[in-house]
């Protein structure tokens, strides 16, 4: 398999979690000039913006440690290209990680901010 693969793979596992907390999942993989965005969902009124990382050993960080200030920023903009072109109807936003290691989810909400 893959780095690919696993990250497709891991993906879909964050999906799943985070339809098991009662999210609501309006979009996976949205690319546009800025970036991607990994997952856009909906926690009952909140607009949130997953970023998933993945790692299978832990020698250089966690992989929410990953999503550094430049990651961030990236996905910023992508979330506001998002929000100027849909139709979604939120109160607030937030960005959250979803860290997956050796098969272990953690998940960060409001794991950075604007």
């Amino acid at each position: 398999m893959n780095k690919r693969d696993i990250g497709a793979k891991n993906e879909k596992l964050a999906q799943k979690f985070l339809k098991s907390k009662g999210y609501e999942i309006l979009q996976t993989n949205f690319y546009c000039k800025f970036g991607e965005i990994d997952i856009i969902c909906k926690d009952n009124n909140c607009l949130v913006f997953v970023e998933v990382r993945s790692k299978s050993y832990e020698d250089f960080g966690k992989p929410e440690e990953t999503v550094d200030y430049k990651k961030q920023q990236k996905i910023i903009k992508t979330a506001n290209y998002f929000i100027e072109k849909s139709c979604v109807d939120y109160d607030e936003i937030r960005f959250d990680v979803v860290a997956i290691l050796k098969g272990e989810i953690k998940h960060f909400q409001s794991a950075f901010e604007v």
